[in-house]
């Protein structure tokens, strides 16, 4: 049994030393995820790695309850929320965009061809890979560890106990079903 699985047994048991611990122990794998994440640079210019780290850190604590049993379902768990808060981001800013609630004014008819299109890219997967849950649920948990947890071939195959050449079908064919809902 890993550290971090025994971390989490203790989690859930109510050590209350162990949440602590779990993210230290935790930390390198999640920095790794979220620089992979963000490695692309331009799609979230407010968030950098540490600060994707300590966001969703933050919102674990706030979230209570952790039920992942072992070291895979934390990694997955965790990709869930780096998504969340890579959306949120991406909808805070959209919101700042276009005024954040203040009294819109336009100055320029071409004003919309220089916003960033990074943060309306994050937000039209999002909605496309809601869409692609409710169609298949497997499909979108592959995409989601992919896109937004930045996991290789490799960890979703152990994530999800498949091979690498099913993860590959399932990406290529979640890839195609998402440009369509995308278009």
């Amino acid at each position: 049994m890993t550290e971090i699985t025994q971390l989490l047994h203790r989690v859930q048991a109510g050590d209350a030393t162990a949440r602590a611990a779990l993210f230290a122990a935790a930390y390198p794998v999640l920095e790794r995820l979220a620089r992979a994440r963000l490695r692309d640079g331009g799609r979230n210019i407010l968030l950098d790695t540490r600060g994707l780290v300590h966001e969703s850190y933050l919102r674990y604590v706030r979230g209570g309850a952790l039920r992942a049993e072992d070291r895979r379902a934390f990694f997955a768990f965790a990709s869930q929320v780096m998504r969340s808060v890579i959306v949120s981001s991406a909808r805070e800013r959209a919101a700042e965009k276009r005024g954040a609630g203040q009294r819109l004014l336009t100055l320029s008819t071409d004003m919309a061809e220089r916003l960033h299109a990074g943060e309306d890219e994050i937000l039209r997967v999002h909605e496309a890979l809601e869409s692609l849950a409710e169609v298949d649920a497997r499909l979108a948990q592959v995409v989601q560890m992919r896109y937004f947890g930045g996991y290789s071939e490799q960890e979703i195959a152990e994530t999800l106990d498949v091979t690498e050449r099913t993860v590959q079908r399932l990406w290529l064919k979640a890839r195609l079903m998402l440009r369509a809902a995308m278009e």
